[in-house]
């Protein structure tokens, strides 16, 4: 009975105010007289006809959405990519501490020295031939470069050895046909990064890798 008044009220309230409605009850004979005040003043304040009903949201409120979206994927963005940075620089530390020891074991099967360069970008073997050192050209001692733009700094003897734009004339570091290794500390790092990526070469060819943390010195 509800549903029923309220579908009436409106229909009611549509045939007042309009005037077609008007129009046809002055040629049935209704009475033409203008619709009571009353009546005219329910119709407005009805539920079914109000228009002032809630419009959604304001445009500033969804500028202020998009913005707080905005943030929070950028922020998401930059903390996955230094995630994914520092899972990759763990593998190019773990990649060269077993390409060190391959290169010791060749070193010394073979009876020849192997040596280990250095740079900004990566890093590459060669072999010694007489007075010279011949850059290895593909195999497993292939030259390689970081996965991502990655800090070296590489220290022998606890003196801190140079690590430029490109590669020296001599290796910094060298397998001997021995066996042995010139001992020596390597840390990778990413820029503006505590976390560091430590390969620690033992004169006995041993090279061991660790994790440090900066700011624990």
């Amino acid at each position: 009975m509800a549903r029923r008044s309220r579908t009436a009220t409106a229909r009611e309230c549509a045939d007042r105010m309009s005037p077609d409605s008007r129009l046809i009850r002055r040629v049935r004979g209704s009475p033409s007289g203008p619709a009571s005040p009353f009546a005219t003043a329910s119709c407005l304040r009805s539920p079914v006809l109000d228009s002032r009903s809630p419009a959604g949201f304001s445009l500033i409120e969804i500028l202020v959405v998009t913005v707080i979206l905005a943030v929070a994927a950028v922020a998401v963005t930059l903390a996955v990519g230094g995630a994914g940075g520092e899972r990759q620089l763990a593998r190019d530390a773990e990649r060269l501490r077993a390409l060190i020891g391959y290169a010791c074991e060749q070193a010394e099967l073979g009876g020849r020295q192997i040596g280990l360069s250095i740079d900004h970008d990566g890093y590459r073997f060669s072999r010694s031939e007489r007075a010279d050192w011949l850059p290895e050209r593909d195999g497993e001692l292939r030259p390689r470069k970081w996965s991502v733009n990655a800090d070296a700094l590489l220290t022998r003897d606890g003196q801190r050895v140079d690590v430029g734009a490109a590669f020296p004339e001599k290796p910094q570091l060298v397998c001997f046909s021995s066996g042995e290794l010139t001992a020596f500390r390597l840390e990778l790092a990413l820029p503006d990064s505590t976390t560091r990526y430590r390969l620690d070469g033992r004169a006995n060819g041993d090279v061991a890798g660790s994790i440090v943390d900066a700011r624990l010195r």
